[in-house]
Formats: structure tokens, sequence, C-alpha cells
């Protein structure tokens, strides 16, 4: 099994479902959900991410324990909670996932930002909106597709960024907009086409056409 890097956001496929044999047994099979939790944070990554499985199978049970273990000091440990409780649906993780945007380790906040592509919430939008602009790309892609997930509660704030961001912000904007395809979007795709970033330009043909429109819109008169 390929180990987990703290360096990388976490698995953004569907959780596993875990087999029960000797080494490895779901808290059912009698594996206190304590020493799941204490997995998360031996600095193990393979068992680590048998832990994580096996709380995610765990379901809200184990909720209250990784929200206190994502506040730990260590960042791997943050990390290992944030990217499991990702997988738990639970009112009380979009809330911890958008706090975790600002928390001061990189790998920790793309956790979180990939969290909320999971769990969207219309309450993170300003922060997600902020992180267009990050210096750390891999953050705002991941912010974007959160924003994408959103749906229509992040649209105008994506058309402003798309408008008045700075250049790479205007590219993540473009591109969440493609992915969203809120139709209220159109007109601010169709001013993106005269963009000089190519970037922009592409993700705004793409939207566009995703929703049907294409050049049906274009007056050849004007």
């Amino acid at each position: 099994m390929a180990k987990h890097r703290r360096g990388r956001p976490p698995r953004a496929a569907a959780p596993r479902r875990l087999t029960a044999t000797p080494a490895t047994k779901t808290p059912a099979a009698g594996i206190p959900m304590e020493a799941l939790v204490n997995a998360l944070a031996r600095g193990d990554d393979e068992a680590a991410e048998q832990a994580a499985q096996a709380l995610i199978a765990a379901g809200e049970a184990a909720v209250p324990a990784l929200l206190a273990l994502s506040r730990a000091p260590e960042a791997d440990t943050r990390w290992w909670a944030l990217r499991t409780l990702a997988e738990i649906p639970h009112a009380e993780v979009p809330p911890r996932l958008q706090e975790a945007l600002h928390d001061p380790d990189p790998a920790v906040r793309q956790a979180a930002a990939l969290g909320l592509r999971h769990q969207p919430t219309p309450n993170a939008v300003p922060d997600l909106i902020a992180l267009l602009a990050d210096d750390d790309r891999l953050l705002a892609s991941l912010a974007a597709d959160a924003l994408a997930a959103t749906g229509a509660a992040a649209t105008e704030a994506l058309i402003r960024m798309l408008r008045e961001g700075t250049p790479a912000a205007r590219i993540e904007a473009a591109r969440a907009l493609a992915q969203l395809g809120d139709k209220t979007s159109i007109p601010a795709l169709f001013e993106a086409l005269d963009s000089p970033s190519p970037f922009v330009e592409h993700w705004a043909n793409e939207g566009l056409e995703r929703m049907g429109v294409g050049m049906i819109f274009f007056n050849p008169g004007h």
C-alpha cells in the first residue's frame, strides 16, 4: 500500500470498505475507538490510513474524538484527523474544515479545502474565494473545486473574482464557474472570452459549452 505524504492532500476517492482480518479490524470487530484515533497520531502512514478507513466506517460516533484530534499540536495529526473527518457527513465537520483553512501548516490547509469539496458549505465561500489568489497554487485549485461543489451560493463571488481578481485567481474562478454551470454566470464568461489569459479564455469557453450556449449568443453584426 502506498504511504500518504503529508505534503499531499488526502485522497479524493470514496471511502474503501475494510475487510476484517487479524491485522485490520473494524471498530465493531473489537478495536476500541480510542486505539483507532491514537493510530492517526503515531506517525505510521499505513496504520493511519487503515485507522482512518475504520473510523470513517464508524461514522458519526468517531466525530467528537476526531474533532478534538484535529486541534492537536502536531500538523501530521491534524492532517489525518481532517482527512478522516472529510469523509464522515456530519453537521460539525464543515465548520471545522472552514476554520482549518487558516491552519499554519500548508498541507493541513490543503486537506481542509479538499474536505470542503466533499462537504461544501456556503459559509466557507468568503474564505475559499480569498484562497484563489494564494501563492500555494495547489491550495488555490482545491479551493476552486470546493467553490464549484458549493453550487449557486458561490456564483456571485466567483463572478466578482473573475472580473476583479489577480491573474491567477481569475483562472481558478473561470475554472470553478465552468464546473459549476450556473447560467447566471453566462454574461461574465462571455466577457472572459476576451481575456488576455489563454487559460481564462479556455475555461470560459469550456463553461459556455458545458451549459450548451457556445457561440449562439454572438451577434455577428456587433
